[in-house]
């Protein structure tokens, strides 16, 4: 991924200075745990997509500079809700906050991520669809958290469930990160409703990858231990295309279903999820969302960061990380 940003390299560090500046506070706790958080790094690829949306139409990088670097707050903010909840010890090979800092210290953190976020979006008065569509946008990201929590364990999810939760937690942002961009730009609806569609759908992909990336990739690159999601009774697409084909569909029931498993009874789950097709049927659903991203992109100018995101839609669906 970081090497399709070498259009944007430029604008890229400008946007990591910005945030390491941004984090900085009068206590030095504030300061020391969003620090951490950004030195473990991560694809950046929501800031990447602003600054991508905002080449489309008279780009101006201090324009889309407040807009990318709240994007990326924003998400700061909601992996860290998300590692408590989900009692993750690291991320991408880091220990987070929540290992380090505890509970507390780790659910202010990630409010005072997003309140840092809102200061940047109020720079954009003169834009109301910048905040209309952020504070969608956020309003979504929490039912789907709360949809997640609430169906935990539950085998009779479908698929509409599924696609609406993953919708709210991950392809919104997305979507907004691509629009919005070239909406900070004075884009018309011809440049930047496309390109939240584009968004949108890679969005879709990206999430349907990281669920199958949970059971397949390789330890060490995925920077955490695979089978969260099932530890955590998260039913993602791989469990229901499973449920639905596998031979060993009632003991595959049972161990979904069991609240505390053992490390065999996830490896046990894992085997007979991936031997029956679902991990394959799964990759073709996020093939599907690429094809429709990269569809999208036809309509824009052609101009060669319409290259550089088709070849980002391509990489989302072979990355292993």
């Amino acid at each position: 991924m970081l090497a399709l940003f070498n259009d944007i390299k430029d604008e890229m560090q400008v946007v990591e200075e910005e945030l390491k500046a941004v984090v900085q506070a009068r206590y030095p706790l504030l300061t020391e745990t969003s620090t951490h958080l950004l030195n473990a790094g991560g694809k950046r690829l929501r800031p990447a997509l602003v600054l991508f949306g905002a080449k489309f139409y008279n780009f101006d990088l201090k324009k889309v500079l407040p807009l990318a670097v709240a994007m990326e707050l924003i998400h700061m903010a909601s992996l860290v809700h998300d590692d408590v909840v989900d009692a993750s010890m690291t991320r991408r090979g880091i220990p987070t906050v929540k290992a380090m800092w505890g509970n507390s210290i780790s659910i202010h953190i990630g409010s005072y991520l997003f309140a840092k976020s809102l200061i940047l979006i109020a720079k954009y008065k003169d834009t109301p669809l910048v905040s209309n569509v952020l504070s969608n946008t956020s309003v979504k990201m929490c039912e789907g958290e709360i949809q997640q929590i609430s169906f935990s364990f539950d085998i009779n999810q479908s698929l509409k469930d599924y696609f609406y939760r993953i919708k709210c937690k991950t392809a919104l942002l997305i979507a907004a990160s691509t629009q919005l961009g070239a909406v900070a730009c004075s884009a018309p609806e011809s440049i930047h409703l496309p390109l939240r569609r584009y968004g949108y759908y890679i969005g879709m992909a990206f999430q349907v990858i990281d669920d199958i990336l949970d059971m397949v990739a390789d330890q060490n690159q995925l920077g955490k231990p695979i089978g969260g999601d099932l530890r955590q009774g998260i039913i993602t697409l791989p469990v229901i295309f499973a449920l639905t084909c596998c031979k060993q569909r009632d003991r595959l029931m049972g161990l979904v279903c069991k609240v505390e498993k053992t490390e065999d009874e996830v490896q046990e789950a894992l085997m007979i999820i991936k031997e029956c097709g679902a991990i394959e049927q799964s990759f073709e659903i996020a093939k599907k969302y690429i094809a429709k991203a990269k569809k999208e992109l036809k309509v824009l100018p052609d101009i060669p960061t319409r290259l550089t995101l088709s070849l980002a839609a391509d990489f989302v669906g072979i990355r292993k990380f």
